[in-house]
């Protein structure tokens, strides 16, 4: 009888020890995997904000009236013409902000972000020149009149934009970047909208001429010149939406998740966005010809008049779109800082033209930084 019990102790005296060694190895297994990774979780949300400055690729053609293109272009309208006044803004500053969700032990990320910028340009430019002292009689009066030619010009352009990125990535590993890089591939749908207003109104006479002659003693003046008026207000605007394919990446490669880390971020997009131009303002121009002979009998004479001519445009159009970026990142924790440049060109998203139709490309490049935070 105690034979039977000596042997029942021994074997489960057995099992337990087989149960401590497998426990062990399990354990011994697990910290041996890699320690970082057992102690540290990683955040299932992310939130990012950050600001951006763009320098903006614009192709908008200037109102250009007739008298501003005659060659070679008569003082004052020289050195600077009314149509190098129209200058598009040339940088936009603007902000964005995006959160994506990443669960917990899945390679798959959920990303929302928006980026919005907008910019102002304004110019007056006033010209005058002087041909120096004319003198005449008028009515019985020596004078010494001094003519002066003037060109004035009020310029103000405006430009928005707003990009917004709806995409499910995957980190697909493909083990070049780093045990604890990551690199992930997206699908998703992007919303892009543009809109420029450019106002602009030119006013001058730039030729003005007093010729003197003598008759019967008298010096009288023979004067004439062009008076010119023109104004344009034009609004353009793009809206589009369509898939949207990107691919980026994480390479840290200095410090550590526990005292702060350096990375370098990557990526490059591209979309086909399906939209619609718009083009809508009107335009006006009204030349004039003066002349005054002898001191009386001035005379204006209208040359031409186009007054408030209408601009009504809209075209569907099928916009290319590529871009990528580049940045280096600190993280310590889970807070991330950012600072890096970024492009994105869209292709014949915009009508640029002002009496006819122009397809024109926008392009938005500059630097950006933005701060993370993991939840």
């Amino acid at each position: 009888m105690s034979e039977l019990m000596n042997s029942r102790d021994n074997s489960g005296s057995i099992r337990l020890q087989l149960l401590t060694t497998v426990c062990a190895a399990v354990l011994l297994a697990s910290l041996a995997d890699d320690p970082a990774e057992a102690s540290e979780s990683q955040p299932a949300v992310w939130i990012e904000v950050g600001a951006q400055l763009e320098k903006i690729g614009s192709e908008q053609q200037p109102f250009a009236p007739p008298f501003t293109l005659v060659q070679p272009q008569p003082a004052p309208f020289s050195p600077i013409s009314p149509l190098q006044a129209q200058t598009s803004p040339r940088h936009a500053m603007g902000g964005e902000g995006k959160i994506t969700f990443a669960p917990e032990d899945s390679p798959w990320s959920f990303t929302a972000a928006v980026r919005y910028g907008r910019s102002n340009a304004k110019k007056h430019i006033h010209q005058q020149t002087s041909l120096g002292p004319q003198p005449y009689i008028h009515y019985g009066t020596y004078l010494t009149p001094t003519v002066q030619n003037f060109a004035d010009t009020k310029s103000k352009q405006s430009e928005s934009h707003a990009i917004l990125d709806f995409h499910v990535g995957r980190d697909v590993g493909l083990g070049i970047f780093g045990r604890s890089g990551s690199s992930t591939i997206s699908a998703g749908v992007r919303f892009a909208q543009f809109g420029s207003h450019s106002n602009v109104s030119i006013y001058g006479h730039p030729d003005v001429d007093v010729r003197i002659i003598q008759t019967y003693g008298y010096v009288l003046p023979f004067k004439y010149f062009h008076n010119y008026l023109a104004s344009a207000d034009i609004r353009r605007s793009f809206h589009g939406i369509g898939p949207s394919l990107s691919w980026s990446g994480e390479t840290p490669f200095a410090g550590n998740a526990d005292t702060g880390s350096i990375s370098l971020d990557w990526g490059v997009n591209g979309a086909v966005l399906f939209g619609r131009q718009k083009v809508n303002g009107t335009h006006s121009t009204t030349g004039y010809y003066f002349n005054q002979k002898y001191g009386y009998g001035q005379q204006y004479v209208q040359q031409y008049q186009h007054a408030n001519q209408p601009i009504h445009r809209s075209r569907s159009v099928v916009v290319p779109n590529v871009g990528g970026f580049a940045a280096i990142s600190f993280r310590r924790g889970d807070a991330k800082l950012t600072f890096g440049y970024r492009a994105d060109f869209f292709i014949g998203a915009m009508d640029d033209g002002v009496v006819s139709r122009h397809d024109g490309n926008r392009s938005l490049h500059g630097p950006y930084a933005s701060i993370s935070v993991g939840l």
